[in-house]
């Protein structure tokens, strides 16, 4: 599957900007031949923008989740976006799947808040692991911080996601998850995993880049520098079923030893 990954920050407080952001980048990515464009956390409103989180939040059905089943359609491609999720007074940190035929695939709500901003504006949401079928794989949704719990990603593995696509809003210091623990992820847990970054500085946050999408050997199939920039990279099948073969990692797993952790 050939997947891009849009690592901008968008116009912080202007869905309606980064909406035109988001359907130029489609074209680009269906001019590429691809099938699968990520979008960052927080990429339809801007992540450090305060009280412009409640204000701007809307239903996972709402007028942006249609603007963007729009430019899916358009342009032929699945989407992937981060996004606040209104339900009633509560407000998530989601992010939502949406297919060429703009059609809602998924949604997610980020299960593990990072800090007091986080927390101060959503609520955590509590389903761990949201999937869909798209070109042959089982793709996952994760956002940020969540990547960062081996239990989570390992229960992605678990239930058989091929590709777990984590937009995030990681910023400095913490650029060695970029670097190092996106690829170890994939190894560990026989996957590739899709991690598309903000970037720039945002109110208080610098966000670092480096988007990456690692496959289940550990390596990097294509990763973004420090600016604005859209990367391409394949999930290939026929790659993961012969690495999940040679590799030992789930199927040399003792469970029974593992009750402690829970």
């Amino acid at each position: 599957m050939r997947t891009a990954l849009l690592q901008s920050s968008g116009r912080p407080g202007s869905v309606a900007e980064n909406l035109k952001v988001l359907d130029a980048a489609a074209g680009r990515v269906a001019a590429a031949g691809a099938t699968l464009l990520a979008a960052p956390e927080m990429f339809l409103t801007g992540y450090a923008i305060g009280d412009d989180i409640a204000r701007l939040a809307e239903p996972a059905d709402g007028e942006s989740a249609d603007a963007v089943a729009d430019i899916a359609g358009r342009h032929g491609l699945t989407i992937a976006y981060g996004y606040p999720e209104r339900d009633g007074e509560t407000v998530f940190n989601s992010a939502q799947l949406i297919s060429a035929e703009g059609i809602r695939l998924a949604n997610y709500r980020k299960t593990h808040l990072f800090g007091c901003f986080e927390r101060d504006h959503f609520t955590p949401g509590e389903q761990p692991v949201v999937q869909a079928e798209l070109g042959g794989l089982t793709v996952g949704l994760m956002i940020c911080y969540d990547v960062e719990f081996p239990e989570n990603v390992r229960a992605h593995a678990l239930a058989g996601t091929d590709l777990l696509v984590v937009p995030t809003a990681q910023m400095h210091p913490f650029q060695f998850v970029a670097e190092s623990m996106i690829p170890v992820r994939a190894f560990e847990n026989q996957m590739y995993v899709a991690y598309v970054n903000r970037v720039g500085q945002e109110g208080e946050f610098d966000f670092v880049g480096l988007s990456a999408l690692a496959g289940p050997d550990g390596v990097a199939r294509a990763r973004a520098g420090r600016g604005e920039e859209l990367v391409f990279a394949d999930a290939d099948p026929a790659f993961l079923t012969a690495s999940r073969e040679a590799n030992p990692y789930l199927k040399d797993r003792r469970p029974g030893l593992y009750g402690s952790l829970v």
